[in-house]
């Protein structure tokens, strides 16, 4: 009879007492967030608001925030730092709420008066220190709405007949940080209240900075939005709709007015106005390639032409180019806070619950653009949330007690970037003080 080998390798299974975590990265992760007070700035800034069990509102925050940046992607995952003893013990963490009783605390502070503005007067001072490291004094905003499916108790269809939210998210283009967010029904038009939106955002800003460029899609080719601009020298570049007056100037536009543009495109730019604006503005149109549909050859043929309408003087090629950048601006940076950061995925059956959630989500975000841009390696500055766990956070490291001193160890490998990372926190720590 032949022998068959073993389907199993040579080791045999052990356990030890050790203290070991998977997220070392994530330790030092948590040490830049003790270096800024942060515990301390949500605990002010969300007041009065401890739960029942006596916990203060940081004592959820900072466990969910560690949660967000680790991958976790329903607050059940809450249990995996809850369980991370060498984690929790590094960052002296005492005990992490379950998650029924962080759901709790969401429904309490969402239906209780002051404290969602709570948690955006803590964007406030992360951003005051993102916008005064880069030097700038003034700024671009980016806006946009986007649709979350959840089939909850409260939630409403979307216009895309998906019942969910749709929030819409003020982002500063230069550093990735989200200056304002405002968590919405999901049958809220996303124009709508667009230029309350805009005042909000440019109201956050810190003391000596400024909000002087804008850019939005079409559900912002508002009058009022384009007079607001005008009238606290903003430059703009919205995106244009086709409507009546612009279709029957289109269709009068002499060949001669166009240009080529790329291979196959042409454009051109002409000076509009709208009801209820107080001055014209200049609108580039895109005239692209388009196939008439065999089916309905009378089909109307406005998806063949892009708009943008700008108060911007220069060539209009530039002008578009500095628009379409708001897809890594605005769109990818929000793709990366619902998918990067889970908040694709809302925990409530009430919308009010929810937004608190999505609020920590938005500082899960900032403080990871923080973080980046303060303590990790330069050439790191492109990487997503994604690329930086399983480059730093998901590494393993071990604690140790040695002669009253606390070791906490990284292989050899990752020794000299865990030395540069807490020496960059050390730094941006001292700066602020």
């Amino acid at each position: 009879m032949k022998n068959i080998s073993s389907p199993l390798l040579p080791f045999k299974l052990g356990s030890t007492d050790d203290k070991i975590t998977p997220n070392a990265g994530l330790g030092l992760f948590g040490e830049f967030l003790y270096s800024q007070r942060f515990s301390s700035i949500v605990d002010d800034c969300v007041k009065g608001f401890n739960s029942n069990h006596s916990y203060k509102p940081s004592e959820f925050v900072v466990p969910l925030v560690l949660m967000l940046h680790g991958g976790g992607r329903y607050i059940e995952d809450i249990r995996k730092i809850a369980s991370d003893d060498a984690l929790l013990e590094l960052l002296n963490i005492p005990a992490v709420p379950s998650s029924s009783t962080t759901g709790d605390w969401f429904r309490f502070i969402g239906d209780a008066k002051g404290g969602l503005s709570g948690f955006s007067r803590c964007n406030q001072s992360l951003l005051k220190r993102g916008l005064k490291k880069t030097g700038s004094k003034e700024f671009t905003l980016d806006i946009d709405a986007s649709q979350i499916i959840g089939w909850k108790l409260e939630a409403e269809f979307t216009y895309k007949g998906e019942k969910g939210y749709m929030p819409i998210v003020g982002h500063i283009a230069e550093t990735g940080m989200v200056i304002h967010d405002e968590f919405r029904d999901g049958n809220v038009s996303p124009g709508t209240r667009n230029l309350q939106f805009i005042k909000q955002c440019c109201a956050k800003m810190p003391r000596g900075k400024r909000i002087k460029r804008f850019r939005a899609d079409g559900a912002t080719y508002q009058s009022a939005v384009f007079n607001w601009c005008e009238n606290n020298g903003i430059k703009f570049a919205i995106g244009g709709r086709m409507d009546v007056s612009v279709k029957t100037i289109i269709s009068e536009l002499d060949e001669s007015r166009w240009q080529k543009y790329q291979e196959t495109s042409s454009i051109t730019r002409i000076t509009h106005c709208m009801n209820n604006t107080d001055k014209a503005f200049d609108l580039i149109i895109i005239r692209r390639p388009w196939q008439p549909d065999l089916l309905d050859p009378q089909a109307d043929d406005s998806k063949r032409y892009v708009l943008v309408a700008t108060n911007i003087k220069g060539k209009s090629e530039s002008i578009v180019r500095w628009y379409n950048k708001r897809g890594e601006a605005s769109e990818n940076r929000i793709k990366e806070l619902k998918i990067g950061f889970s908040m694709e995925y809302m925990p409530c059956g009430t919308t009010k619950a929810n937004a608190v959630y999505f609020r920590i989500g938005v500082l899960a975000y900032n403080l990871f653009k923080l973080f980046k841009m303060a303590a990790l390696p330069k050439e790191w500055s492109k990487h997503t949330v994604q690329t930086i766990r399983w480059k730093f956070y998901n590494t393993a490291g071990k604690l140790i007690q040695h002669a009253g001193q606390l070791w906490f160890k990284v292989k050899a490998a990752c020794f000299n970037l865990f030395e540069e990372v807490r020496a960059r926190i050390r730094e941006f720590a001292s700066a602020a003080i």
